[in-house]
């Protein structure tokens, strides 16, 4: 099989890489571009971890095919912070404990971050709808719905 070439913006950088048809976005950045950020969970779109923004919207990366994203831009976790600059849903999520292994916690930041950026004052149904599509085996999903609302101003740190 040969390589297809493939540029995208991936959290706000242009990259161009090289993949082979049928390789997903998750393995694209992770073992072409080098972001360890999107996690392999269960590779069947079943858990979240792996999910990044698409041009703003989320998506499982798992599911996605590399060739699809070709001009678009890709934002991980990694692009969350600005530089040693945690993002508010970062700090959020440090302050109200809402990273215990913290496996699931890329995925929930991206739903986060999509949910914020669409609905800046959510309710309590509003982020329990949002991140739906992720499982956490460690909080009992509390704190980070707690951490999301925090972020949003929706109510103080616990």
């Amino acid at each position: 099989m040969s390589k297809m070439p493939l540029q995208f913006r991936h959290n706000g950088r242009d990259v161009a890489i090289f993949v082979d048809g049928g390789t997903n976005l998750l393995v694209a950045l992770r073992e072409l571009i080098g972001d360890m950020t999107p996690k392999f969970g269960c590779g069947q779109g079943g858990c979240g971890t792996c999910s990044v923004l698409i041009d703003g919207e989320l998506h499982l990366s798992c599911l996605t095919l590399a060739e699809t994203v070709a001009g678009r831009s890709i934002e991980t976790l990694d692009g969350l912070k600005q530089g040693p600059n945690l993002h508010p849903l970062q700090r959020a999520f440090a302050d109200n404990f809402a990273a215990q292994c913290g496996y699931c916690t890329p995925g929930m930041l991206m739903a986060a971050k999509a949910l914020l950026d669409r609905t800046p004052a959510p309710s309590r149904a509003d982020v329990v709808e949002a991140i739906s599509g992720n499982i956490c085996r460690c909080t009992g999903y509390e704190p980070i719905i707690n951490a999301i609302l925090a972020a949003a101003g929706g109510r103080a740190s616990a």
